[in-house]
């Protein structure tokens, strides 16, 4: 009988739960879900309360999971996949380089049990800010560079192909895009890389509404907490199973991802010394198995450097935090 597989959930918020229930009913493994206890109010148990309502989805919806919720970092252990949501949300009028610093603690901590308790592990971090949280993550557990990876490019890519789809009145099944870079507002959307079924985008659109479309990609995380107050949840917990999806069932899926670079788009970074950046990566059951790489033109390397230079900007900030993470 073939191993069923074990993802863990690390942050039982609004994303950790969404992840969990679309985990369950995709049939993907087992899920953990598991949180800290809430201070204010001891007597509540909210991943344990959570992975009970899930459980009684299972008849409703018909998917076979076990679903368990906790407190204990034991019961990640022989974890497949982990996925950490861990951290504070984004508020109105914050940016996700406002949040480093307390995120930065959260994730060290986070990282230091998935490194004790699932060592095998592949780690998918959703955090933010995210280029920084997911060097923090490959920093402290010393894990290879292909087992930790930051959800960042699914989500990014998937707002810019919903714009698009909009736009031009089409499923958005049709569009086929990429991005890169860094997560949020210096993330490089590559119109010259994007689709309708095969026509390129400039055959259908201008380049006026091509760029608000590429704008509002950029500024739709902003956009979400604007509107709610919060982060969005939906569509970055939906990313986040489909990076999973591809590594439990080995699909060598093509996801744009944060993965550790080198020298790779230009980066030119020392063995060793590289940074997490949106890139196409093919996912499988070894985590990142490949970046795909390819010829920019010079406006697009512009954009891709100066992406990489706000990563580095964000990574100094750890690193003045947490020396040992140099």
């Amino acid at each position: 009988m073939l191993k069923r597989a074990k993802i863990s959930v690390i942050g039982a918020g609004n994303i950790g739960g969404e992840c969990a229930r679309t985990l369950a009913f995709k049939e993907l493994g087992d899920v953990v879900l598991l949180d800290i206890p809430n201070k204010d109010k001891p007597e509540l148990h909210m991943p344990k309360g959570k992975a009970l309502d899930l459980a009684c989805c299972g008849p409703i919806e018909n998917y076979d999971a076990k679903i368990t919720g906790t407190f204990d970092y034991a019961d990640i252990a022989d974890s497949d996949v982990v996925i950490v949501t861990a951290g504070l949300p984004r508020r109105p009028g914050m940016s996700r380089d406002d949040l480093v610093q307390v995120n930065a603690g959260i994730v060290k901590n986070v990282a230091e049990n998935i490194k004790r308790f699932a060592p095998n592990a592949i780690v998918i971090v959703v955090s933010n800010p995210l280029d920084a949280m997911v060097y923090a993550m490959w920093k402290v557990t010393g894990f290879p560079a292909h087992r930790v990876i930051g959800q960042a490019g699914a989500l990014d890519v998937a707002r810019f192909k919903t714009f698009l789809a909009w736009e031009l009145g089409v499923s958005v099944e049709d569009i086929q895009g990429l991005l890169l870079g860094g997560h949020g507002d210096d993330m490089v959307p590559l119109p010259s890389r994007t689709s309708v079924n095969g026509i390129p985008i400039a055959d259908l659109l201008g380049a006026e509404k091509i760029q608000a479309c590429v704008d509002r990609a950029k500024a739709g995380g902003g956009e979400v907490v604007k509107l709610m107050g919060t982060s969005a949840w939906y569509a970055p917990s939906a990313g986040t199973v489909e990076m999973v999806e591809a590594i439990v069932r080995d699909k060598k899926r093509v996801i744009a991802c944060a993965a550790y670079c080198e020298s790779e788009y230009g980066l030119g970074a020392p063995k060793g010394k590289g940074l997490f950046v949106g890139v196409p990566c093919v996912l499988g059951a070894k985590g990142v198995e490949r970046i795909i790489s390819f010829k920019m033109d010079q406006t697009e390397q512009k954009f891709m450097n100066e992406s990489i230079g706000h990563v580095k900007d964000l990574i100094g900030v750890v690193t003045k935090l947490y020396p040992e993470m140099a």
